[in-house]
């Protein structure tokens, strides 16, 4: 039973020498997936023995779909992890004794994720652990079709094991914030293809199943959007912060809560804000409007490759 490890990567040279090594146990291959990387990272996973391929970005679903097609055929199961996350002990363990003996009907395996914060875990505000579905079936699960927060969708029934991942990144508070202006970006191109359906959508939002990200979705989709934008940030800082006890993190936990918890969406909608207003204002459509405001270029070609590899079986 092989276990393909996948990573996209651009200058990750300070985090993807330990990913890899955190999955060298479990790991039958590894594939590193660079999009134009100049400070070693290619040359890093080379030496730590991984297969380097390289495809120009254009969100993150498109480039893990693209790295999915290029597996061999007789992949047996892949492991999605980002650049900056390492493996617990307890999920190698877990791994390596439970996925041989995975029943057949079960394409997906969900693990928990949590994130250290400027070096310090966040324990409180009800975001972590998260479960994720990381480990699935090669040919029978995909990444869906969005520009942020976008999940694997299985094919398949679906278990849970014991052991984390744990996000720990270690640039600086600047690299963070310019992340997630960028991801605050493409936030607002899913909530406006949302409203517009200018691309085809795809969710797993749902509150059937049970499942953690599913259910999350389906309150992000269906409560909290429609809220007062502004004011739903204020609420969802106020809820972690306060309510689900996040000053309890401590210095860098309140950095974060605010940060990540209010700041940025707050500045998501003060973004959906911008571009409505200069289609008002310009006469111009949703996909111009971004374009000129968020410097994304959302394309039927690109969209017509993502959905494309999205819904492309998998011979096996």
């Amino acid at each position: 039973m092989t276990l393909t490890v996948v990573i996209l990567t651009k200058n990750e040279g300070r985090h993807i020498e330990r990913a890899l090594e955190s999955v060298a146990q479990v790991a039958s291959n590894c594939y590193v997936v660079d999009s134009g990387s100049t400070d070693g990272t290619v040359e890093i996973a080379q030496s730590k023995g991984a297969i380097v391929l390289h495809n120009p970005w254009v969100n993150y679903a498109s480039q893990f779909n693209w790295a999915l097609a290029q597996l061999p055929k007789d992949t047996d199961w892949v492991f999605r992890l980002d650049a900056d996350e390492v493996i617990t002990l307890e999920l190698e363990e877990e791994i390596r004794g439970k996925l041989p003996v995975v029943p057949p009907h079960i394409c997906g395996i969900f693990v928990s994720r949590r994130i250290h914060f400027l070096g310090c875990p966040i324990r409180w505000g009800g975001v972590f652990p998260v479960q994720v579905l990381r480990i699935f079936r090669h040919g029978y699960a995909h990444c869906e079709n969005r520009w942020m927060d976008e999940h694997i969708v299985s094919q398949g029934g679906s278990i849970k094991i014991s052991g984390e991942i744990i996000d720990d990144n270690h640039n600086s508070l600047t690299w963070w914030t310019d992340k997630h202006n960028s991801y605050a970006s493409r936030e607002v191109v899913d909530i406006l293809n949302q409203e517009y359906n200018f691309t085809p959508i795809e969710t797993i939002a749902s509150l059937r199943g049970g499942q953690q990200a599913s259910i999350k979705r389906w309150i992000k989709e269906k409560v909290y959007s429609r809220l007062p934008c502004g004011f739903r940030a204020l609420m969802y800082f106020l809820y972690r912060y306060i309510f689900r006890l996040g000053f309890l993190d401590g210095r860098a936990g309140t950095d974060f809560h605010f940060l990540q918890g209010f700041w940025y969406r707050y500045l998501v909608d003060a973004k959906l804000r911008e571009v409505k207003v200069h289609m008002k204002s310009s006469g111009v459509d949703v996909t111009d409007a971004i374009s000129a405001v968020l410097g994304i270029e959302v394309s039927s070609a690109q969209s017509k490759k993502a959905t494309q590899l999205a819904s492309e079986p998998h011979a096996r």
